[in-house]
């Protein structure tokens, strides 16, 4: 299996010149992240992600994570001395505020050096990004104790953190939850329950693991107006944060998963010895709120693993298919590597070209948060903060959708081999295929986008953004990128007529949404991140990059200006033809 190689290059032309660090260094929060402080953190974190996590990854999946009899959780060989090192560098906290011991970074950089986290080793990824989530959820809900006894130690990697959402009897309707939480009369609650599907709800990497809990009190109304947020520690920890008595918090089982195998998917019992102590944050019926500050942040997160896996997947099938030899060279009739044949380079090409379309948008998304949380005018806040709610929905479904189609594509490279463990293919494929369900299945994030997104607000967040791409568009003067202006804006065009559609059909019948959500959310994720590689393709062709990276940018480019964003067309198509009659058929199918 190839080694790992992270797109450094892209990464920092993406941030200096497409999304532009400017956008972000020009808060006052973060006047101090220079051009040379983004490259050098850029370069370190490759180096980690190359010779640390890559390394372990197949030993990682190969082993997996292994529940023991005295109900605790083994990882896999080497991920204990791995975390070590991801805690000594400090990047569990690279944007997380200075005071409470982070880096004070933006996100937009936090979001590069992510994905070379989860290209590198998923299953091993997911772990810091969990806690990522519950730092912010608890940075932003928690109160002061909580946040002094909790936050440092969980950004400096002492501690992790998870999110206990799901319920056997719930899945994604998290109304449906049971779980319990009694007050005791002291300040805290006594936590009863289960939960499934728990990322890292047990592992031997730190001394605590600090939960975030959804669950009822006794007297709280059905539905999700009655869910509260909890923090259960693992271990019981003092006022000073020393560690007390095991929590009744217990793994009961992992589950036998298609992949990333190496982390362990819990399924935690609450409750077994009279009750888990819970510690309320903020106020009662509030959980699922404060939950979605995490689950944003997570679902940006998981986007980021479509990109990664579809990076890690092409790079090796572009190593496989530039020394794997089949077939004969047509000027020289000499035995040929594969990459000659024109099929393969369509394949790889596909890879590569949507690949650096959704890297592009995860990462102007995240610059949006930034943004979000660190202008100083009210009104550019909420702005910004509509404008990647917007995104947020179109990076985790369209990015883990390519995630799944690229690492396909990857095993299609390999031919015979790609269906073999041992070349390392398969596992891109299998741990690829959760993102899409994970964190709000990709169906669920197309009904966000096409309800809370575009109809609840006739599509103003989305037309400011239109009209930002339409300036583009107008200010693009050179050659080839031109005529991928041209083709862009006939795509905002249908984009446009697929957005009446939608608000009328869904206005007549909210029913409607559930038929149209899925092409119209990715023919909005095609035009969009066609117009930031409109952006990347309007600056490689000007001076400034070098001439390899500007070649292999522009080639890509216009791939996807020639392949790729057509495809939103077949959207269109598919929105105008779904109509109220399709949606009432009741006979059955078969």
């Amino acid at each position: 299996m190839s080694d790992f190689t992270p797109p450094v290059s892209d990464f920092r032309f993406l941030i200096h010149n497409v999304i532009g660090l400017d956008t972000v260094a020009d808060l006052p929060a973060f006047s101090e992240t220079s051009p040379d402080l983004v490259d050098a953190i850029l370069e370190e974190a490759g180096k980690f992600a190359s010779s640390v996590l890559a390394p372990i990854n197949r030993t990682g999946d190969q082993e997996g994570a292994r529940l023991l009899e005295d109900g605790t959780v083994r990882t896999a060989s080497g991920w204990k001395e791995a975390y070590a090192q991801f805690c000594e560098g400090g990047w569990q906290g690279i944007s997380a505020p200075e005071a409470e011991g982070g880096m004070g970074l933006p996100i937009l950089l936090g979001a590069a050096v992510a994905e070379m986290w989860q290209a590198s080793n998923m299953a091993f990824a997911l772990c810091p990004m969990l806690t990522a989530g519950a730092i912010e959820a608890l940075g932003a809900h928690g109160s002061e104790d909580q946040r002094v006894l909790y936050l440092s130690r969980m950004i400096s990697g002492e501690w992790t953190g998870t999110m206990n959402l799901t319920e056997p009897q719930a899945g994604s309707d998290l109304s449906k939850v049971r779980s319990m939480a009694v007050p005791t009369g002291d300040g805290t609650y006594k936590i009863t329950g289960q939960k499934i599907f728990i990322t890292y709800g047990d592992h031997d990497m730190t001394e605590n693991i600090v939960h975030l809990v959804l669950a009822r009190t006794p007297d709280a109304p059905a539905g999700v107006k009655g869910i509260s947020l909890f923090i259960v520690p693992k271990f019981i920890v003092s006022d000073s944060g020393e560690i007390g008595a095991r929590n009744d918090v217990t793994c009961v089982s992992l589950e036998h998963k298609l992949g990333i195998h190496a982390s362990p998917t819990a399924v935690l019992s609450f409750g077994d010895q009279g009750g888990a102590t819970g510690y309320l944050i903020g106020e009662e019926g509030k959980g699922l709120a404060y939950m979605f500050t995490m689950m944003n942040n997570a679902r940006l997160a998981v986007g980021q693993q479509g990109v990664a896996i579809s990076e890690r997947a092409y790079q090796q099938a572009l190593e496989y298919a530039r020394n794997r030899k089949q077939g004969r060279d047509p000027q020289t009739g000499d035995d040929a590597p594969i990459i000659i044949h024109g099929d393969v380079q369509r394949m790889l090409m596909r890879m590569r070209s949507s690949t650096e379309a959704a890297r592009a948008l995860s990462l102007y998304a995240a610059a949006q948060l930034d943004l979000a949380h660190h202008l100083e005018d009210d009104k550019a806040r909420a702005n910004a903060q509509a404008r990647a709610d917007l995104l947020i929905p179109l990076v985790k479904a369209w990015s883990t959708d390519l995630g799944v189609d690229n690492a396909s594509l990857g095993v299609q490279v390999h031919g015979g081999m790609g269906f073999i463990e041992e070349t390392g293919a398969a596992q891109h494929l299998r741990d690829a295929r959760i993102a899409p369900i994970y964190e709000g299945t990709n169906g669920i994030q197309a009904l966000d986008f096409i309800g809370r997104k575009v109809t609840r607000d006739k599509a103003g967040a989305l037309g400011a953004l239109i009209a930002d791409m339409r300036a583009t568009i107008a200010d693009v003067t050179n050659g080839d990128a031109k005529q991928a202006a041209g083709t862009l804006s006939n795509a905002l065009d249908e984009l446009g007529k697929s957005t009446a559609i939608v608000i009328e059909r869904c206005s007549a019948d909210d029913r409607m949404m559930q038929v149209l959500a899925t092409p119209y959310a990715r023919q909005a994720a095609l035009c969009i991140s066609g117009w930031l590689m409109l952006r990347a393709m309007s600056v490689a062709s000007q001076n400034g990059v070098s001439d390899s990276f500007q070649a292999a940018k522009l080639k890509s480019c216009q791939f996807f200006f020639d392949q790729l964003l057509p495809e939103a067309t077949f959207m269109a198509t598919q929105i105008k033809n779904c109509t109220s009659i399709e949606l009432h058929e009741t006979q059955p199918l078969f």
